[in-house]
């Protein structure tokens, strides 16, 4: 029997300074917010609760967590389930009482709800709001204020109110972590945090939303995801939970007052989170990559939201940097660069998602002209500064293929248009795809006694043992040759080798043998970057790490089965991307011993790649495949 008033205490009372801000865990459980434009907030949910509140944009964390500690001890390994679209509620238990927490955004306004239920006799029940204002909370500074917890620091604020009342009790200081007394009625209340650019304005939006009720904010946020999934279909081989979720995951991923900016994921995987000289400013992967946009906008568009792939290539092309045209490693949601390595496959990703999307118009094409001649312009190209993979530099097969996909289908679009640059670009597609296997098909490697694609040469001779080291704490220096990776089968995918070419299927089966285990592949032989072997984050500098497997090796490798002839195959892999979801269906980077590690969960990506499988398989091929590069090099039409 509940009580009918329970007393709610924080924590006790703090009158030093926080400890540094870090952020939770990056396994999420859960991601949300609403699909109307007027709700500048997401949230993430974390084993104990709600974790990051993004405010005003998705490249900007704002708080750490909202955690319940019950008799004294937090609530952890909370059971979390989707009850609506996108929203979810979380279940904790300890002996003698049950507490279910459900979550929602206001649709209008810049407020997270928490609607909690406590069951049980004689229960004490803390809760404990950290908020981490504009992506660093050791500047945040507590707000007097009688009957809500109040925070600010220069350029935003946040207000917690509850229906029934909140008495503060205290705050630290710097890393200002909030206490504070509540009282629940018939063992329930509701919670909002709002957010706003000063603290009057951030109390206002917290207590409008809490007049007008969580259920009323429930049924909006759900029927606005509703509105949105009815205009598209769902392909057959697919899970329809699961589906639907990685459609609105991805929708959700795109900033709502920078339209076309999609972030790679809402999650800070291990010294991203607490580790001040890997991230000096946290929020990476809350970021735009080029490369994940294509992916993003690829999986969108085949889902049959065309006009948010639109948005993803405008976004592309607006974040063009001057003089030379060349798209950075990855910028902030607001089109500030952020990490500033040059990479060819980003460089080429305009051209292709324009090819898919028929994008000519003049405007469109001088942007995708601009990034190509700073492509083909790199000195040795295509020899890039940084693969897809971000921490080795070289001639890499699948960024070579993107390169030369790239160039070919903006030849094409020029050619539409009656633009004599077209040739130049094709000359320069033929002269590397005449040389690709000359720089990445090793006859010499320990592998094979036939030839193979290596991961990348450091100098584009394979057949020499030239050594480098992998990074990402390995401990010693390695021979080119004998590092491969599943990335060479976008040689496949796009459309510059046929399926069965021998150097492909030798390969497949050498990548099979060295990298996959179970349903998954890792990235490359000697990967670090993951974590320890006891499951411990990943640093730099501090032991040894292993990157574990990713998901998405089982979606390009159902892409290739697809162009091999093999659909029963693809529609398994499919089954096993599937298999990586979590109870909130949060598909990971990684995966390990069967289940999402601490890397980034949800990853745009993984949720990108099981739509566009899905619609591949749907479609007999890969959905992505520009005919235009097929019929060059791969099937000569």
């Amino acid at each position: 029997m509940t009580p009918p008033l329970v007393a709610v205490l924080l924590a006790s009372a703090l009158t030093v300074p926080g400890p540094p801000a870090t952020y939770m865990p990056a396994d999420k459980q859960g991601f949300g917010t609403a699909r109307q434009a007027g709700s500048p907030v997401w949230f993430t949910l974390g084993r104990g609760g709600l974790n990051e509140v993004f405010y005003p944009d998705l490249s900007t964390p704002a708080t750490r967590e909202l955690k319940l500690v019950v008799n004294g001890r937090t609530a952890t390994n909370a059971r979390t389930e989707q009850v609506g679209r996108l929203r979810y509620r979380q279940v904790f238990g300890g002996p003698g009482w049950q507490a279910r927490v459900t979550y929602t955004t206001d649709p209008s306004r810049a407020t997270v709800l928490a609607d909690v239920e406590v069951e049980g006799e004689r229960v004490d029940v803390r809760v404990v709001f950290d908020p981490n204002l504009s992506r660093d909370g050791d500047d945040d500074i507590a707000v007097d204020q009688p009957d809500a917890l109040v925070a600010r620091d220069r350029l935003a604020a946040s207000a917690l109110v509850a229906d029934h009342g909140v008495t503060p009790v205290s705050a630290t200081t710097g890393n200002v972590v909030q206490t504070g007394e509540l009282r629940l009625r018939h063992g329930r209340t509701t919670l909002a945090m709002g957010f706003g650019a000063n603290p009057e304005e951030a109390l206002t939006t917290a207590r409008a939303s809490l007049i007008e009720g969580f259920p009323r904010h429930a049924r909006r946020y759900d029927q606005g995801w509703d509105d949105y999934l009815k205009d598209f279909e769902r392909p057959r081989a697919a899970d329809r939970d699961l589906y639907e979720t990685s459609l609105m995951v991805l929708a959700a991923a795109e900033d709502k007052r920078n339209p076309g900016a999609f972030i790679a994921s809402p999650s800070f995987p291990w010294a991203f989170g607490f580790d001040r000289e890997v991230a000096p400013e946290f929020g990476s992967y809350a970021l735009v990559w080029p490369r994940d946009q294509y992916q993003i906008a690829g999986a969108l568009l085949a889902a049959g939201d065309t006009r948010a792939a639109h948005r993803a290539l405008d976004f592309m092309l607006d974040v063009q940097q001057r003089p030379d045209g060349h798209l950075p490693q990855n910028t902030r949601v607001t089109g500030e660069p952020h990490w500033t390595n040059v990479q060819l496959d980003e460089q080429a990703a305009p051209a292709l998602l324009a090819w898919l999307l028929g994008r000519a118009d003049r405007d469109t094409l001088d942007g995708l002209v601009r990034a190509a001649e700073f492509m083909v312009s790199q000195p040795n190209a295509p020899f890039t500064e940084q693969e897809r993979w971000e921490n080795q530099g070289g001639y890499s097969p699948g960024t070579i293929a993107s390169a030369i996909a790239g160039l070919v289908c903006l030849a094409d679009l020029l050619q539409r248009a009656g633009d004599p640059r077209a040739a130049r670009f094709l000359a320069i597609a033929d002269d590397w795809e005449a040389r690709v296997e000359g720089w990445t098909v090793t006859r010499t490697g320990p592998f094979s006694d036939r030839p193979y694609y290596l991961r990348l040469t450091k100098d584009g001779q394979p057949d020499r043992g030239t050594t480098y080291n992998p990074g990402d704490n390995h401990p010693t220096e390695i021979d080119q040759r004998a590092a491969v990776d599943p990335s060479f089968l976008e040689l496949v995918r796009l459309g510059v080798r046929p399926h069965d070419d021998p150097v492909v299927r030798n390969t497949v089966r050498v990548v099979d043998e060295q990298l996959k285990r179970g349903r998954f592949w890792h990235r490359y032989n000697g990967d670090g970057f993951g974590e320890r072997a006891d499951g411990g984050p990943w640093n730099i500098g501090h032991g040894r790490t292993y990157g574990r497997t990713w998901p998405i090796f089982a979606g390009e490798r159902g892409e290739y089965e697809l162009l091999a002839g093999d659909p029963g195959a693809a529609r398994g892999r499919l089954a096993d991307v599937a298999s990586a979801a979590n109870a909130g269906r949060m598909l990971p980077e990684q995966v390990w011993r069967g289940r999402g590690t601490t890397s980034a969960t949800p990853l745009s990506w993984t949720h990108a790649q099981y739509v566009r499988l899905a619609w591949s398989i749907e479609a007999g091929e890969p959905v992505e495949r520009p005919a235009v590069v097929a019929c060059r090099y791969a099937e000569r039409c």
